[in-house]
């Protein structure tokens, strides 16, 4: 059998020489169409690390002055809407709430009193006015006979039919009957001045009631004042921030504790040149620091009318001086499509990691 020809170390050499530009251009090429692929995903995304988790924070404050009585919650406890946090000694509003009711039950006495006193007025009022109508009737028809008489008396006594006696005293009793219907007749005329009483009684009345209305509302504030002794929670949440103790003089408006609601979202502060294709509605993924593997899911809810440098304490004045071109941030709302677990909470100024996939559709209006 002859034997086998092997190639020389040379010509190896020189394939292998041969070979190597081609592996190069391959790796070159899978290269870019690896960018181009990457660049092509990546353009639909949005990113930034420059985002924190946000809460809606109530501030716990007495409506009221007052010494604390209690304290029943702790810091970093959950509460319910409802939950009592906070007992301001309530004895001195118990009193002013008692006071209270006594000046609105005398208010109420008073306005009764000026009530009946109106319908006596009208009642007798009517009454004085037929009486003194019925009284002028018989005094004219009085007079008007006794007037009779004395002229009838004054032709006897011409004829010399009667005394002098019985003339002057038919004339007297005639004057007396006159004098009377006067009488009557002014009596009459101070009755057709009960319209003009009725009217004064009835702003009596309007007086009392309205002073009855003035303590009805002391006596709801009174029982406001009381209500406001016990401080509840106004929403869910956690206690944070207690700043009260037992015995503590409190005043309306100072801050005693806070509760952070369970209702997360972030602010995402990208950049300007980054908001071209964001739109509301958009879907976003969350990378949470805190919790390592733990991706959530959101929404673009809504964007700030302004960069986060114009509300800012000292807003940039860029007509004075030098100007120097800064890419500003816009600080976007994003929400979550669900509240996290209890296990991984997010807390207010937590970092996160947004991605926004700007090539999706957005609301459509």
């Amino acid at each position: 059998m002859p034997d086998e020809i092997l190639p020389s170390s040379t010509e190896s050499a020189a394939g292998n020489r041969g070979r190597k530009p081609l592996i190069i251009g391959v790796v070159v090429i899978v290269l870019v169409i690896a960018g181009v692929l990457y660049w092509l995903h990546a353009r639909n995304y949005e990113s930034t690390d420059d985002a924190f988790i946000q809460s809606d924070v109530v501030l716990i404050s007495p409506k009221i002055s007052g010494t604390v009585a209690a304290v029943e919650v702790q810091d970093n406890q959950s509460v319910k809407a409802g939950d009592v946090l906070v007992k301001i000694d309530p004895r001195d509003y118990q009193i002013a709430l008692a006071q209270a009711q006594a000046s609105y039950n005398a208010a109420l006495g008073q306005l009764d009193a000026a009530k009946a006193d109106l319908d006596v007025t009208r009642v007798s009022g009517d009454a004085a006015i037929d009486s003194a109508h019925a009284g002028l009737k018989s005094a004219e028809a009085e007079a008007a006979r006794a007037q009779a008489d004395a002229d009838r008396y004054q032709a006897l006594y011409a004829k010399d039919e009667i005394s002098k006696q019985l003339l002057d005293q038919a004339t007297t009793t005639a004057r007396a009957a006159a004098a009377t219907v006067e009488q009557m007749r002014s009596q009459l005329r101070s009755a057709h001045t009960a319209p003009e009483q009725v009217s004064q009684r009835q702003a009596a009345v309007e007086t009392r009631s309205a002073q009855v209305d003035q303590a009805k509302a002391a006596l709801d504030q009174a029982q406001l004042n009381l209500s406001y002794a016990t401080i509840t929670a106004p929403v869910d949440g956690k206690v944070t921030r207690k700043n009260v103790q037992v015995g503590q003089q409190t005043a309306p408006g100072e801050q005693l504790l806070a509760i952070v609601q369970n209702d997360p979202w972030v602010v995402a502060n990208f950049k300007e040149t980054q908001l071209a294709k964001m739109r509301v509605g958009q879907p976003v993924s969350f990378k949470i620091d805190s919790h390592e593997g733990y991706d959530l899911t959101g929404h673009v809810q809504s964007f700030q009318s302004g960069t986060g440098s114009e509300f800012s304490l000292l807003p940039a004045e860029n007509a004075t001086g030098n100007y120097v071109k800064v890419v500003q941030r816009i600080p976007v709302k994003l929400t979550f499509d669900q509240i996290p677990d209890k296990d991984h909470q997010l807390l207010p100024g937590m970092s996160v990691v947004p991605t926004v996939n700007v090539g999706a559709a957005g609301d459509s209006h």
